[in-house]
């Protein structure tokens, strides 16, 4: 049994990781939301080549990197989040580095590769190390924190990026490289300095152990189903950027403006409200629930949006869509902090990094997805890829919460009075 003065000693041990991870987390979405928009328009500005060459060289350097997070979670295995997590920061600002040698197709390749490589190193790695410093109460809002962080973080990267572009200066560009990679050292510096490791469990702690992370995966028939639920609400999540533009202006005849005011009511919201959310659901419902009632939440969004053809063009359209635009705010809030709690929650200790790893692949599989599946519904008709996606995410609602009993079963913490 534990002192008072042991578990004291123990919150003051955490004290770093506090805000040393939040302080990671924020400088890595300002470099998510300034990578796509910067990236295409420095290389073009930086190289002769063309915006077919860049895209496919962009696109080729982070399909290879999709190769890593399996591995990198054997990595975190054995050694454990924390260095993996710093090593992942590096090779981010090692990438951005490399951006200002760009001259070519060769070194664009090079430079891209490093820096998708950095960055599936670090989301490999950075909720097992969530996962490791957070007790199971506490995950949930932990990993709310982390979705308000990334929701803020991009945001700001995305503005700043616009900013830049406005300027359209090669000198700026090469400055915001420069502070970007040096922001990325001094975030691992945080967590190399103010986040100390929990000891690792002992190798011969049965199935969970480093050497058996992947079999032991691929035999946990109820994980992979997780992972593959996942993918279905993650679609949810990437149609917002992928098909909104498209249907509000050309679907709907709605301003251009109206596109950028809605994706940033929704980034506001989700940066703001996601830890109150998430109190507030958990006390309610498990993590499965809140999940489900997520993909509820996205359905009626979808329904919602589809609805918007019947409406005359003009103000009215603009505010019902500013209003629906809620719902995926919503539903983002209640299934991102629940869905990384239950992924954390069901993974074995002993391989607790290459699940984590390996439940990436859900959003890796929907960023690549949904675009294609969009496409080819709204070519069909312009309200398709709404009722298909809502019907989806109602599959995906109704088989989480079984899903969620198999893999918790005597387990604490499924159920909604954790927090």
């Amino acid at each position: 049994m534990q002192t008072g003065g042991q578990v004291r000693g123990q919150v003051r041990r955490r004290d770093g990781a506090a805000w040393a991870i939040p302080a990671a987390l924020g400088v890595d979405a300002v470099g998510s939301g300034l990578y796509l928009p910067l990236s295409m328009v420095y290389f073009l500005a930086a190289t002769d080549l063309s915006e077919a060459r860049v895209g496919l060289l962009m696109t080729g350097a982070t399909a290879c990197a999709l190769l890593l997070p399996l591995l990198v979670g054997r990595v975190v295995d054995r050694i454990g989040p924390r260095p993996v997590v710093i090593a992942g920061q590096l090779l981010q600002a090692c990438g951005f580095l490399l951006y200002l040698a760009v001259d070519g197709p060769a070194s664009l390749f090079t430079a891209a590769l490093v820096e998708a490589a950095g960055l599936r190193v670090y989301w490999s790695s950075v909720f097992a190390l969530i996962a490791e410093q957070a007790d199971d109460s506490a995950r949930d809002q932990w990993f709310a924190r982390t979705a308000m962080i990334r929701a803020a973080g991009t945001g700001a990267g995305t503005v700043l990026a616009g900013v830049l572009l406005g300027l359209a200066s090669q000198n700026a560009y090469r400055g915001m490289i420069l502070a970007n990679a040096l922001s990325f050292v001094l975030a691992a510096g945080a967590v190399a300095f103010f986040v100390r490791s929990r000891p690792r469990p002992a190798a011969g702690d049965g199935a969970g152990r480093p050497t058996d992370g992947v079999r032991h995966l691929l035999r946990n028939r109820a994980y992979l189903l997780l992972i593959g639920v996942n993918v279905l609400f993650n679609i949810c999540t990437v149609l917002l950027a992928v098909a909104t533009p498209v249907y509000v202006v050309r679907g709907l005849d709605a301003p251009g403006w109206a596109v950028g005011a809605f994706l940033t009511v929704t980034t506001a919201v989700v940066a703001t409200s996601t830890a109150a959310v998430t109190r507030r659901i958990r006390r309610r419902t498990s993590r499965g629930g809140a999940m489900a009632w997520g993909g509820v939440a996205w359905a009626g969004w979808c329904g919602a949006v589809a609805l918007a053809v019947l409406l005359p063009r003009g103000p009215v359209l603009v505010g019902y869509l500013a209003i629906v635009m809620l719902l995926w705010a919503l539903a983002e809030m209640l299934h991102g902090p629940a869905s990384n709690a239950l992924s954390a929650d069901a993974a074995p200790e002993g391989a607790r990094g290459t699940y984590l790893a390996a439940f990436q692949y859900s959003f890796a599989t929907a960023d690549m997805v949904t675009p294609g599946l969009f496409g080819l519904l709204y070519g069909v008709e312009r309200v398709l890829p709404w009722v298909v996606v809502g019907f989806l995410a109602l599959i995906a609602s109704a088989a989480v919460r079984p899903l969620e009993r198999r893999l918790t079963a005597g387990r604490a913490g499924a159920k909604g009075a954790g927090i």
